[in-house]
């Protein structure tokens, strides 16, 4: 549903530019592992070097799952968890920012001119 331009609110302005700049986004971890190969006669596993590999963890429908990541594609990838990190950090100010936002535009009512609606005239009894 589009919203006219005069109904976006300046909050709203505000995330929608921040967010602008952070694709390629994505949540997990990347990792550099040492992983043995499968060639028999390999000196780096014979010698216990292993060979490094990046792995990619993430989170698919609550399992946690690994790929591993081409060399060329660490960069991207590391530039992508950054802003996947950055947006998480935008959406948990969001929270406070909406409630503030809201409160400006409807202030309480309460204090001596607003009547009473709850049953509050009645004193608790003391405990003595």
């Amino acid at each position: 549903m589009k919203q006219k331009n005069n109904l976006i609110s300046p909050l709203q302005r505000r995330f929608w530019k921040r967010l602008q700049g952070c694709w390629p986004a994505l949540k997990g971890s990347l990792a550099l592992v040492h992983k043995p190969c499968i060639r028999p006669n390999c000196r780096a596993c014979a010698s216990g070097k292993k060979h490094p590999n990046h792995l990619l963890a993430f989170t698919d429908k609550g399992r946690r799952r690994c790929l591993y990541a081409p060399a060329a594609m660490v960069p991207l990838l590391k530039r992508a968890l950054a802003n996947g990190r950055q947006i998480e950090k935008l959406l948990y100010e969001m929270g406070p920012a909406l409630v503030r936002e809201f409160r400006l535009a409807n202030p309480a009512q309460t204090g001596p001119a607003v009547a009473l609606t709850r049953h509050s005239a009645k004193k608790r009894k003391s405990k003595s």
